[in-house]
């Protein structure tokens, strides 16, 4: 006889943790740093807060064992504006428990990765996750908790309170089994890369010998808070539509499509409810099963839906990629090419894309550096739309890129919902609005970095030019007044000095390729900038 039963969201990851990134002792613990900074930057940035991160890692237990993996304790603190004392249970102890769940940007988006690192500490080491926190700077709640697996629930084991000596804020201790020395590259890259997005956070990082790594704040400058948004029409289903009409309010079918829905006025929810065959007057409450999905069906069909706006986003903006690429790439020559708001099923993204070449950090080959909502992906990047989009997608011999010129592309695609193909948010999806509009802005950043080295080979010609002059002209000239007898030679000097303004000063041709894209060349010294090239 088959027996049936039922577990819960604890319980199921606690058997399937490797589905949100936890699959072994190395990748943990880079997970459970990554999901507490995340939660902390989030916090500050909401409120407006500069943020200062602070983050330790270090060897758990008195028994001077050295191989790995070992317990290891993990503490993550922050400046920002703390946690609720009534919440804190719920939020650190209880799966599916968060503020994530709205239609706005945020880093995390499943309100599960803080409390899934106190899962796999538990798990691993079996000892409580110890969380300190204040909103008011007078007061600091500490709390020490387990959860309760197969109930889902916080297990409160102690709580205290004293003074905050005027300090907000959140920390969390959590022990957990971890391998810092296969895990160190990809935690230090962490830190880099969210630093080169995040120039406006304070981050420092001390690793379990008591190495410290500082990133400091280059700008004032934060990202534009995200706006809380209602749902798109074209992002909606059956189930999520009868899940707003059992929570309505209006008495009319009109009232309840301008009130529950993004962007969408008095005269265009008429005429779509005429479109879908249902009376303006009538009452929510009463439609049918059938209307409903007659509803759903003509919401993906009709045509006159404005678009989603950009409020509900926060995109990392120019100056401060600018910024953060200055400050940890130090490139020879840079750009940001920020596209405009676009959707796909319903929901609003924005694709930002840095384009780096040469300088002192990076070698020789292409690197991409992904970011999502402001996280750093490091792991299956091969999977990834960027990836494709790159390597698949764009011919860079068009742009006259050499395969192995130092060139780094940051690609950034913010938006409420991003389609990443598993919880552990490590890659995203093609979709094909998304692909579309990464390889629009990459080649913009391309045809930028094209004209660059054009000019650049232009100048170096003239160089080369200007070397060859300095080197024979002496020479010619003083032979030209042997010859001539002059008392003085020729006035060359002025010769070079305005062969090279004219150098300078060559006019730039853009044309256009065969695929659309820009190719530059110069008029003066086109065989020698091919010879460049």
């Amino acid at each position: 006889m088959v027996t049936f039963s039922e577990i819960s969201p604890s319980e199921f990851f606690y058997r399937n943790r490797d589905l949100a990134g936890f699959t072994n002792p190395a990748r943990a613990l880079y997970m459970a740093v990554r999901e507490l900074v995340e939660n902390s930057l989030d916090a500050c940035e909401l409120t407006r807060m500069l943020p200062d991160i602070y983050v330790r890692i270090v060897p758990d237990g008195q028994g001077g064992e050295t191989s790995e993996p070992r317990a290891y304790r993990v503490t993550v603190a922050d400046n920002g504006p703390g946690v609720d004392p009534h919440h804190v249970p719920r939020a650190f102890g209880k799966v599916f428990y968060g503020s994530k769940y709205v239609l706005r940007q945020s880093r995390g988006m499943f309100g599960m990765g803080g409390t899934m690192a106190v899962l796999y500490g538990q798990i691993t080491t079996n000892k409580p996750v110890k969380v300190t926190t204040s909103v008011d700077g007078k007061s600091r709640h500490i709390f020490e908790m387990l959860i309760d697996i197969g109930e889902n629930k916080p297990i409160i084991l102690r709580r205290d309170t004293e003074e905050a000596n005027g300090k907000t804020g959140t920390r969390v201790d959590v022990v957990l089994e971890g391998d810092f020395t296969r895990s160190a590259q990809k935690i230090n890259e962490y830190f880099k890369q969210t630093a080169l997005v995040g120039s406006y956070a304070n981050l420092t990082f001390v690793d379990p010998i008591g190495r410290i790594s500082t990133f400091e704040r280059a700008t004032e400058s934060l990202p534009p808070p995200p706006k809380e948004t209602l749902p798109h029409p074209y992002g909606v289903d059956v189930e999520a539509f009868k899940r707003m009409v059992k929570l309505n309010e209006e008495k009319t079918m009109k009232r309840f499509m301008t009130t529950h829905f993004h962007r969408l006025g008095d005269k265009t929810a008429v005429k779509f409810l005429m479109f879908a065959g249902v009376k303006p007057e009538l009452a929510p409450e009463k439609l049918s099963n059938e209307q409903v999905v007659t509803i759903v069906d003509a919401l993906q069909r009709f045509q006159e839906f404005l678009p989603p706006d950009a409020s509900c986003l926060s995109p990392v903006g120019e100056q401060i990629l600018s910024t953060g690429i200055l400050k940890e790439l130090e490139p020879e020559f840079s750009t940001v090419v920020a596209r405009p708001p676009s959707s796909y099923s319903g929901f609003p993204f924005l694709v930002e894309v840095g384009l780096v070449y040469g300088g002192k950090v990076l070698e020789p080959g292409r690197k991409l550096f992904r970011f999502a909502n402001r996280i750093p992906l490091l792991y299956d990047e091969s999977s990834d739309v960027s990836f494709r989009v790159l390597n698949e997608e764009i011919d860079w011999r068009r742009y006259h890129v050499p395969d192995e010129a130092p060139v780094a592309v940051i690609t950034h695609i913010c938006s409420t919902k991003v389609p990443y193909k598993t919880v552990g948010k490590e890659y995203i999806a093609d979709r094909p609005e998304i692909e579309a509009e990464i390889r629009n802005a990459v080649r913009e950043a391309l045809r930028r970095l094209s004209l660059y080295l054009s000019k650049k080979g232009s100048m170096e010609a003239v160089q080369r030019k200007m070397n060859i002059y300095g080197k024979y002209l002496p020479l010619i000239a003083r032979f030209s007044q042997e010859l001539a007898g002059e008392k003085r030679p020729p006035k060359y000097k002025q010769l070079i000095k305005e062969e090279a303004e004219e150098g300078e000063q060559a006019p730039q041709e853009v044309t256009v390729g065969v695929d659309g894209n820009e190719a530059v060349t110069d008029q003066h010294e086109q065989a020698k900038i091919e010879d460049y090239r």
